[in-house]
């Protein structure tokens, strides 16, 4: 899944062995695609996990320049200062304030201190009644689950709150230590991890073997 392809590698895949990129795309190896792109939370586990292994020594990351959400008929880019919270169209202007609310509960709230949690029992309280208490509106609602919480589908809504609000944290959290995206990317593609894993291993005296089974 993590498989980063060269133009002309990519071109042996999907269209032949024989057939080759046409010149006007320059060299191959300016090349790195991704066959299954998956972008990296800055604050996610993942990448504590490549810090905490020192595994980034071997690893170049870019910062993702924006997230855009379709809404409607047209594309929308989630707001990444104050300025751009005020000019986007995502939600009105009284929205925009009782969001804000919300998310200074998501990132107030701590588990083990009742005196953040505003009366809920977020293991036990659902999502539907924390929107309700915030009178979010259904455009608000669908921003917070899909653009920030980054769910697929709906289903959450009804479920226990925690998970929500730790997804929505998560993102705040993210966002926060670049400021302008929670997202970033292997800079010559998700091949790089494994590889970076295995230099890791290399440099600590491991004995490693490719394109075999693991058992």
């Amino acid at each position: 899944e993590s498989a980063s392809l060269q133009l002309k590698q990519l071109y042996q895949r999907f269209r032949g062995a024989e057939v080759e990129p046409p010149a006007v795309f320059g060299e191959s190896r300016d090349y790195n695609v991704d066959l299954i792109p998956k972008f990296l939370m800055s604050e996610g586990k993942l990448v504590r996990i490549l810090t905490h292994l020192r595994v980034t020594r071997y690893l170049d990351f870019m910062l993702v320049d924006g997230c855009y959400v379709l809404k409607g008929k047209s594309i929308s880019k989630v707001p990444a200062s104050a300025s751009e919270a005020l000019a986007s169209n995502l939600m009105g202007f009284f929205q925009k304030r009782k969001c804000k609310k919300f998310f200074t509960y998501c990132d107030e709230y701590k588990r083990d201190d009742p005196s953040t949690w505003k009366g809920f029992d977020l293991t036990r309280t659902t999502m539907r009644e924390i929107f309700k208490y915030f009178d979010l509106s259904d455009d608000t609602i669908d921003f917070v689950g899909h653009a920030t919480a980054l769910y697929s589908n709906d289903e959450y809504i009804d479920r226990p709150a925690l998970e929500t609000v730790n997804r929505v944290r998560l993102y705040m959290d993210s966002f926060a230590r670049w400021g302008t995206s929670p997202f970033i990317y292997p800079l010559y593609g998700l091949g790089e991890l494994p590889q970076a894993f295995a230099r890791l291993s290399a440099v600590c005296g491991g004995t490693y073997m490719l394109d075999k089974p693991v058992d």
